[in-house]
């Protein structure tokens, strides 16, 4: 083998030293300074996008608490919409119901009459029937013929009676 001959030695070990300082020099004056270049912008780029997600996050923190603050006062409004609403349709209900209520009261206080003037005209007409009934039955008993007068008036203190 070539590389083991003694007498090669010395130039083997000047190239050895000639591409050692060539390929330094190389890779300290190009492939090192590409390669811290190419980690700083990775640097810059993570940094950035940690960056921007600490804005996202902050932004998004900002817009939750602006929801939570609508949702809240939209609550609020309708609880007091709500209120409101209820309110008028009790005032209303109130008013129906006393508007029934009076309607109500004038029915029975026209029913009362007409069952009053009914009930009057049913005792004037007991009263009649009875007097011509008792009239009649003294005739055929007693054989009399008795006053209307005096026989209206019997039967109308019978009547009083009789209540």
């Amino acid at each position: 083998m070539p590389q083991f001959d003694p007498s090669t030695f010395s130039s083997q070990l000047f190239w050895l030293l000639v591409m050692f300082v060539a390929l330094y020099w190389v890779i300290s004056k190009i492939a090192v300074p590409r390669i811290g270049e190419v980690l700083e912008q990775r640097a810059r780029v993570i940094q950035d996008d940690l960056d921007r997600a600490t804005q996202l996050k902050a932004e998004t923190d900002a817009a939750v608490a602006a929801y939570d603050k609508a949702m809240a006062d939209a609550r609020g409004q309708a609880y007091e919409h709500m209120r409101a609403m209820q309110a008028e349709l009790k005032a209303v209900t109130d008013q129906r119901t006393a508007a029934v209520t009076a309607d109500v009261n004038a029915q029975i206080a026209a029913a009362e009459t007409r069952i009053g003037a009914a009930k009057t005209a049913a005792l004037d007409s007991i009263k009649s029937v009875a007097a011509e009934t008792a009239r009649d039955v003294v005739a055929k008993l007693a054989g009399l013929s008795p006053d209307a007068g005096s026989v209206d008036a019997a039967v109308a203190t019978a009547l009083k009676d009789a209540r």
